[in-house]
């Protein structure tokens, strides 16, 4: 019998625990990291630090970090 006793599962506790998931925290700053902000993917160059991706006619696009923050990002495709 086990007197551990969890209040959150694991893996819940693991995906909370992941900065940038929502948005809300630090961006990557590996060179290659990839996130997703209004449906689209954007690649940090590390050379140059800006986020770079399409608008929505395929056109090329490259923010900053402040405007990848305030146009929210997530690490998944689903938001």
């Amino acid at each position: 019998m086990s007197t551990r006793t969890e209040t959150e599962s694991e893996p819940a506790k693991r995906k909370a625990a992941r900065p940038g998931t929502t948005g809300t925290g630090s961006l990557p700053t590996a060179p290659c990291s990839v996130v997703w902000s209004q449906g689209h993917a954007y690649v940090l160059e590390g050379f140059r630090a800006r986020w770079v991706g399409v608008d929505d006619r395929g056109r090329p696009q490259a923010l900053s970090g402040d405007e990848l923050q305030r146009r929210g990002w997530s690490r998944t495709r689903g938001q």
